[in-house]
């Protein structure tokens, strides 16, 4: 079924209660922030580090590491899919379930995300925070191991993926506000 349709069918069959637009909306907005976060290093972080001096690599990259976790970054990231799957839940009842299959499809997207960061960016952010200061280390070994194709090459899947997320529940949205 098409998107536009099953939202059209959910929303006539049932209505659009406040709380299910508002979990909807917050898990579109904190997608689109993670998916923001990841783009912004594909597009401009990753190059432009790319272009450094090694030991100005390993020092941005483990300075950036440990300042993107912080609340702001953590409440986006699984705060999104968190959102996405209670959106999932909220369209249960027969009368909302011609979305249904659609919040899955985000949430799917979204999941594989958070899995490719936690079975590979993760390891690898850790793995060079690890290595130590740069002023007291071989910074070209350390940036060597971090394997900095591996980590852009599924950051740009990553990339896709939340953007493909937040598209799905922007469409929704946006064709929620045209019935």
């Amino acid at each position: 079924m098409k998107l536009q349709q099953a939202v059209s069918a959910a929303a006539s069959a049932s209505g659009t209660p406040v709380l299910t637009n508002a979990v909807l909306i917050a898990a579109t907005v904190l997608t689109g922030m993670a998916a923001g976060a990841m783009a912004l290093y594909a597009h401009t972080i990753m190059p432009g580090l790319k272009e450094t001096d090694d030991r100005t690599f390993v020092g941005a990259f483990q300075s950036m590491d440990r300042a993107i976790i912080n609340p702001w970054f953590m409440t986006a990231f699984f705060g999104a899919l968190a959102l996405i799957g209670a959106a999932a839940v909220l369209h249960l009842s027969p009368g909302r379930r011609p979305v249904l299959p659609w919040l899955v499809a985000a949430f799917i997207l979204y999941l594989i995300a958070v899995i490719i960061t936690m079975a590979v960016n993760v390891p690898l952010n850790d793995a060079l925070k690890a290595a130590g200061d740069p002023s007291r280390i071989d910074v070209a070994h350390a940036r060597a191991a971090f394997n900095e194709s591996k980590w852009a090459a599924w950051n740009y899947a990553r990339t896709i993926t939340t953007l493909s997320a937040f598209v799905i529940l922007a469409a929704i949205l946006a064709f929620r506000a045209n019935r």
